[in-house]
């Protein structure tokens, strides 16, 4: 099944763009197009020490394990969906999991996650959870699960399809959307939407600094945000000219 959009790629313009704003941000400019349905529900970051994560999405899609099907030993298949996934998954991209939210069994762990982090990939996230989370807590890579998980994700777990539509905590995830993560959570992008939505984001962001600046000064919201009064939209565009934005 295709996408629902005809996705042009990821810029390196719109990438460097969505790595300066928030996932909040991002949602209500989703939101004014009508989407409401576009944040990874359950999912937190591992380190929330790192800068946004920003990627075009790559999909694994696990169903529930059939004993009979799972046994450790299919790991020695070297085309196993979940170890294919890791290496096939694109430079720049972010590997999605649909591990239909269920954290009782991990979805993978550090060593896979490890080699996702050197092959340049911009990040991983799953509805379920991860096992070895101490330890890729420490990593320098964006990770985003549910809960730490112990289990190996034989246990439940079964790893069947790559890079198809999935759902991923309650959102529909299409190969090529353009997923972000922040130190909230992850929003997804409808591809086609991506680069105007940076744009307004980033504008967004602007005037959500100046607002804050004001509201900390004691200003009074009514008037400011939204800024239906004419003297709030001069003092911003004053604001503007003299930071640079």
């Amino acid at each position: 099944m295709p996408a629902p959009s005809d996705p042009t790629g990821l810029t390196a313009a719109t990438r460097e763009k969505l790595k300066t704003v928030s996932t909040a941000t991002l949602c209500t400019a989703l939101f004014k197009r009508g989407l409401r349905n576009q944040f990874i529900q359950d999912v937190r970051p591992l380190n929330d020490s790192l800068p946004n994560m920003v990627g075009e999405a790559f999909t694994l899609r696990y169903i529930p394990a059939r004993e009979d099907l799972n046994p450790i030993t299919v790991f020695q298949d070297p085309t196993h969906p979940q170890r294919v996934a890791v290496e096939q998954c694109p430079p720049g991209a972010v590997l999605v999991i649909d591990s239909r939210k269920d954290a009782r069994a991990a979805s993978a762990g550090s060593i896979l996650i490890t080699r996702l982090m050197v092959r340049a990939c911009a990040g991983v996230v799953t509805d379920g959870g991860f096992r070895d989370s101490p330890e890729i807590a420490a990593m320098p890579f964006p990770v985003y699960h549910h809960r730490p998980s112990a289990p190996t994700n034989l246990t439940l777990h079964q790893a069947l399809d790559i890079n198809v539509p999935i759902g991923c905590g309650d959102v529909a995830v299409f190969p090529g959307d353009v997923v972000v993560g922040d130190r909230e959570g992850v929003v997804v992008i409808p591809a086609h939407l991506a680069d105007e939505i940076a744009v307004e984001a980033v504008e967004m962001t602007a005037f959500e600094d100046f607002v804050t600046e004001e509201v900390l000064k004691g200003r009074a919201i009514i008037g400011l945000y939204p800024p239906t009064e004419q003297q709030s939209k001069d003092d911003f565009a004053a604001w503007r000219l003299a930071r640079g934005r």
